[in-house]
Parts: structure tokens; sequence; C-alpha cells
């Protein structure tokens, strides 16, 4: 392998986990003046906008049939309506982003699980003993906030769930994408994905919430932020990778999500994690390098 294209190996990766991790600090930054539905779907319309303004423009290729336009649906609502719609909701009611990103973060441990049933890889005994890590390591991060008394306000119940939802639908999502998702066209399905999470996005706004924006300049950055950086640079990249690697390897980077959504929260928010949280992300983070990093394997001796 040449020097370059480890570069960019390593690099997409690395540029992947940066700006996936921004996304909990935009939402943290936007969501005091915005309702999470509203927030997501009016963001999502714009980019499904501006993604089919560029497909027009360099004349891609659209998807082919009835099925190929579903695929993209489905694999969007998952992806983004329930993904970030969990998050987004589970930081509107109070709970931490650093915490938000540790939850949905397990999603690595059970894509790998999953993929074996699913995508015919093979579970070993190191990737079961991952999972169980993981799982407590959550436990440990998550389980403190909710059970807090006295000063310590305790972590939202409501929002914990939501931010399981996100995971369980993100985790659908990456599976669905990755099974079906490799044959639509990366601009034209990227934009089909958004537009199908924006009308559920923006029903359940209808709904449930007044759909109230406030565009004071702190809400506009976090929304071009999150629509240029994210639902346009990074969401690409994602699907990109998934092209080019597995599941369970792609949504493998995940764990290093939350290390630095900490770093950022602690350095704009000010937010802290209790030290056994602290050891909880470590934990799972640990757990989830048992099940989707290959062991090493023992060079050869020549003869």
């Amino acid at each position: 392998m040449t020097a370059p294209s480890r570069l960019l190996r390593l690099g997409g990766p690395a540029l992947f986990v940066l700006l996936w991790s921004t996304g909990f600090v935009g939402a943290k930054y936007g969501l005091p003046y915005a309702e999470p539905f509203t927030f997501l779907g009016v963001r999502l319309v714009v980019a499904a906008a501006l993604l089919a303004g560029l497909a027009l423009v360099l004349r891609s290729a659209r998807p082919r049939g009835p099925a190929q336009y579903r695929h993209a649906s489905v694999a969007g609502v998952l992806l983004h309506a329930g993904y970030l719609g969990g998050v987004f909701y589970g930081i509107s009611v109070g709970v931490p982003a650093g915490v938000s990103a540790v939850v949905v973060s397990l999603q690595p441990v059970v894509v790998a699980v999953l993929a074996v049933p699913l995508l015919g890889e093979r579970a070993t005994a190191r990737q079961w003993a991952g999972l169980l890590l993981g799982l407590a390591g959550v436990a440990l991060v998550v389980g403190p906030g909710i059970a807090a008394a006295g000063p310590a306000a305790p972590l939202p119940v409501s929002g914990v769930l939501a931010c399981v939802v996100g995971l369980a639908a993100g985790t659908a999502g990456t599976l669905y994408q990755k099974r079906h998702g490799d044959e639509v066209p990366l601009v034209w399905g990227t934009a089909v994905q958004y537009a199908a999470a924006s009308v559920l996005l923006l029903a359940l706004a209808f709904a449930t919430e007044d759909t109230t924006i406030r565009w004071t300049g702190e809400f506009v950055a976090a929304f071009v932020w999150l629509v240029l950086v994210l639902s346009l640079g990074a969401v690409l990249l994602l699907l990109v990778l998934l092209r080019r690697g597995t599941a369970a390897g792609v949504s493998s980077l995940y764990y290093l999500v939350p290390p630095a959504t900490a770093v950022e929260a602690y350095l704009l928010f000010g937010e802290r994690l209790a030290p056994l949280s602290l050891l909880g992300i470590a934990v799972t983070t640990v757990g989830v390098a048992l099940v989707v990093v290959p062991p090493r394997r023992r060079a050869a001796v020549s003869a």
C-alpha cells in the first residue's frame, strides 16, 4: 500500500470522527432556541434541497426504480429521524452531550453482533466478551446519573431512553444501508434519505411541539454548521466509508466519538463527568475494541 493510500485510509475515518463528534456540540448550542424535532426537520429539509441542487449541477445518477427509492427512504428514516431524533431529544431534556455520545457509541458492538446472522459474519468468544464489557461500561456512565440524589441533578430517564432509541435506530440503519444501499447513487440517494426523514420529523414536530425557532446568532451558527459540516460532509463521508468497508468496521469509529465529544463539551460548556462515568467511557471503549478490532496475527517465520 502506498503512503498516500495509507494516509487516505487513516485520514477519512479520523476526519469522520472529528466531524461527527461536533454534532453533539452543535445540538447543545442550537437546542435552547428550537425544539428537537423542529430543529432536525428544518435542518434536513435544507440539507435535502442543497444535495438535490448539487446532484443536478453534477448531473449525478438518480436512483433506479421504486426499490432504490424505498431503500434510501428506509435508511434515511432510521439513520436521521431515528438516530438523530433520539439524540436531539435526549440532549433537549437534559442529557449531557458526553453521556448521549457514550450511549449511542455502543452501536459498533451491537452492529458487530447482529452482523453475524444478517451479513454472514461469525461471532467469536472475544466479541461476546466485548459486548458484555461494553454494556457494563454504558451502565457505569449512565447509572450514577439516573440514581443521583441531592445537589447533583439526575439524568432524565426519558432522555436516556431516547438515546437508547437512537442507538437502536442507528444500528438498524447502518445494517440496512450496508445491505441495501451500496447500489443507490450516493448524492441523490442521500437527498432522498433526508427528504424521507424530514417528513417524519416535521410530522412529529407539528404533533408534539409549537414549531417556533428563535433565529439567534448562536442558533444560526449551529444550524449552518450542522447542515454543511454534518449533514453534507460527515454523512456523505460515512456512506462512502460504508461502501468501502464492513458495517462492523465502519461502526467501530463511533467508539472514538465519546472521548472527542467529552473534550469538546468540557472546553465549550464546562461539562464534567463523574470519575465513575469516566471509567465507564474507558470500559466501553475496551469492550467495543474487543468486538471490532481484529487480533494481531503472528508473522509467519520464514524457513
